[in-house]
């Protein structure tokens, strides 16, 4: 006698991902990707200003030096000086101010990287005093 099993079909669910999980990581992927696009852009503009104000910084400074290396007492009022540094223009707006020691003088000196710039990229405040 010959015994016969039944046959089974073997239904086996074809292993993968479906079309929508694909979707769904794709978008998950993209605002990820977005999001450090964003604060790569974000560290790039912040690393520029930086310099920006560093180097800013030393003008000033070089400016201040110069001013008391000299033997020259400034008058009281404001000056407009373009200089060049690192390779760059520079625009300082100095105001040198009397103050209630006549041996003293206060020195605002703010710097610009473009010359029709209202707000400056910093502002360096020093005191020349007078050899006796």
């Amino acid at each position: 006698m010959i015994s016969r099993q039944p046959h089974r079909l073997s239904l086996t669910r074809a292993r993968g991902f479906t079309l929508l999980e694909v979707m769904v990581a794709l978008a998950v992927i993209a605002i990820g990707l977005g999001a450090v696009i964003t604060e790569a852009s974000r560290n790039i503009s912040n690393a520029s200003l930086l310099q920006d104000k560093t180097l800013g910084h030393w003008v000033a400074s070089n400016k201040i030096v110069e001013m008391q290396v000299k033997n020259e007492w400034p008058a009281a009022g404001e000056q407009k000086e373009d200089v060049e540094m690192a390779g760059r223009e520079w625009y300082l707006t100095l105001k040198i101010i009397d103050t209630l020691d006549e041996r003293v003088k206060r020195v605002d000196v703010e710097v610009r990287t473009d010359a029709s710039s209202e707000r400056p990229i910093t502002k360096v405040i020093a005191y020349l005093g007078q050899s006796t």
